[in-house]
């Protein structure tokens, strides 16, 4: 099943990965003469020679493919808005996990077309939207319950982060992780995650060509070690750095939800001004670094100006990558936070990769001896970005060594990474993860103690009761109503057998009318046959059945001999236990504590 969901996922990694590139080739590439950069790694369909570079054309792109794809969503889908991760957590914990089955062919074309013509987003958002809509599909075709629906869900998206960015390992932790604010992780979906996503990564690979088959996304030249202790230092301040570009970029990219919230348009118009606002942003810096296409990176993925960073970021410098950083938290927000559909992951990977570098170029300028390599501050502040933003710190380190083939500063990435995650606490870019496992609807009955769990009807003393034979007249039950205060009586035949039940109040009405005392009897009272229970019955069966039938009495009877009346068990009585139980827990808690 979870091998299933994993064919399905790589697929569908295959088939928006192309859809997304035969967009940018037919818009970006062939009519506004944009061509953007790839990363080594990466099958590049951009062999076409890119028409002359046209500025009002890319604006043309760039909106029509806002409007395309918020008229998309909004009408068949409002669920694929924005970033697909945040809809896959809400479905995990507030959903039941369940996904509606348009929702991955919606936000598959729809981000194919806002990434294709030019918005700034990542592919990550879509593809674990998709996966999980696949898993969660699956689920409710096979009549699986709630908690089997969440780990296929879970595990959807695991195999669709694990293709499309050829990191198997780290989609699996990643969709454990990703659910929660917290240190927690989701254990129950490890598992099924390590399969979906090795079988997706399997079939996707078989989508690219065999010398790059199993490249990392960035190539293999990456080949950077930490040269000494002392670079922990300004890592560390490097981590301060990037916790206060990732608060900003948390608060921005929500505020700008709030401020399009706001604007009194159409919501399938409000993605097409989005688009239109992140070109015109994009083109003022193109202008001023002189026509420099690689300002550009604003837009799409911006992975190639990545590249570049990784490989030799002073051949970029620190102006640019600062202002590429920067100025993408704006095209991003307006891109996405206006109803426009890719994801976030993507953009915080470039954001966090630049300004890193830029850190990285500054330290190497005034420290040299310190750090040596500024590609490394780039690598690893690429990690760290994310992790405060996501707080995702498990997932992220190993997705960056899996992006980048490079093992060697893992150090350096757990160190920024942990030191990120645990400033960024009190922010988020995932508005729907809850805390932690006991805060999610998905465990609340994990968090249900059976205090009745192992007591036994038996062990409650039963007191004797009074029975009437199933003959005896109204006038000989109102005698034995005045002379027992009993409200339950058990109705017997001539052998002692019992055959129902009446309470007091089902005769006091009648006791008024005199011809009915001598008339009718017991039977005509009684409810039968009685809803009884046996002695070696639970007491959490006796509580359903009170419950279930609303009575405040049950007949106890022999298991051997249903009809041998052995006492009756009060509802009373058993709340009595219960809270004595509670209360015994309670001090066991406080003694532990």
């Amino acid at each position: 099943m979870y091998a299933v969901v994993g064919v399905i996922a790589g697929l569908g990694a295959i088939a928006f990965q192309f859809l997304s590139q035969l967009v940018a080739l037919f818009t970006l590439v062939s009519i506004a003469g944009y061509a953007p950069l790839q990363p080594l790694g990466e099958e590049n369909i951009f062999q076409a020679t890119p028409a002359d570079f046209s500025p009002l054309l890319l604006i043309g792109c760039i909106t029509l493919g806002g409007f395309i794809s918020g008229i998309l969503v909004f009408t068949f889908a409002p669920e694929a808005e924005g970033h697909g991760t945040d809809a896959a957590i809400e479905a995990y914990h507030q959903k039941k996990g369940i996904i509606r089955a348009r929702i991955p062919l919606v936000k598959m074309i729809a981000s194919a077309i806002t990434i294709g013509t030019g918005g700034s987003g990542g592919r990550e958002g879509p593809i674990a939207q998709i996966g999980a809509g696949f898993g969660s599909l699956l689920a409710v075709w096979l009549g699986l319950p709630a908690r089997d629906r969440r780990i296929l869900l879970a595990a959807g998206l695991a195999g669709g982060i694990g293709a499309i960015f050829r990191a198997p390992l780290a989609g699996a932790i990643f969709a454990a992780e990703i659910l929660y604010r917290d240190a927690d992780i989701e254990s129950d979906v490890i598992v099924p995650s390590v399969i979906t996503s090795t079988v997706a990564y399997s079939v996707y690979t078989r989508s690219i060509s065999t010398e790059k088959r199993y490249d990392p996304l960035f190539g293999n030249s990456i080949n950077y070690t930490l040269q000494s202790p002392m670079e922990l230092i300004p890592l560390a301040l490097l981590a301060v750095v990037l916790v206060i570009v990732g608060i900003f970029y948390i608060r921005f990219f929500y505020g700008t939800h709030h401020v399009f919230t706001r604007i009194p348009l159409p919501k399938p118009l409000k993605p097409a001004l989005g688009a239109f606002l992140a070109g015109l942003t994009a083109l003022g810096l193109y202008h001023l670094y002189g026509n420099d296409m690689r300002a550009l990176a604003v837009l799409t993925t911006g992975y190639g100006l990545l590249q570049s960073t990784f490989t030799d970021c002073a051949s970029v410098g620190i102006p640019l990558l600062l202002s590429v950083g920067l100025i993408k938290i704006l095209t991003t927000s307006l891109t996405i936070s206006s109803g426009g559909s890719a994801g976030v992951f993507g953009p915080s990977l470039v954001i966090g990769g630049c300004v890193s570098g830029a850190v990285g170029l500054f330290m190497n300028q005034h420290w040299p001896g310190i750090t040596p390599k500024p590609e490394v501050f780039a690598i690893v502040g690429m990690a760290g970005f994310f992790s405060g933003c996501a707080h995702a710190p498990l997932s992220t380190i190993v997705m960056v060594s899996e992006l980048t083939g490079d093992y060697r500063l893992l150090l350096p990435t757990m160190w920024v990474s942990t030191l990120c995650f645990v400033f960024c606490r009190r922010w988020t870019l995932y508005s729907k993860q809850v805390p932690s496992r006991i805060d999610s609807p998905a465990h609340f009955g994990d968090r249900q103690i059976d205090v009745l769990e192992g007591i036994l009807v038996e062990s409650i003393p039963l007191e004797p009761q009074v029975t009437v034979r199933e003959d005896a007249s109204f006038r000989e039950i109102a005698q034995i109503l005045n002379d027992h205060r009993q409200n339950y009586f058990p109705v017997v035949n001539g052998k002692g057998e019992l055959e129902g039940i009446f309470t007091a109040n089902d005769v006091w009405r009648y006791l008024s009318d005199g011809p009915l005392l001598d008339l009718a009897i017991a039977a005509d009272a009684m409810s039968g046959p009685p809803v009884t229970i046996s002695p070696k019955d639970d007491l959490n069966v006796a509580l359903e059945r009170f419950t279930q039938f609303n009575h405040d009495e049950l007949p106890v009877v022999d298991p051997a001999n249903p009809k041998r009346l052995i006492g009756m068990l009060r509802r009373k009585d058993l709340f009595s236990i219960y809270l004595d139980r509670i209360h015994a827990i309670r001090q066991q808690v406080k003694s532990f504590v």
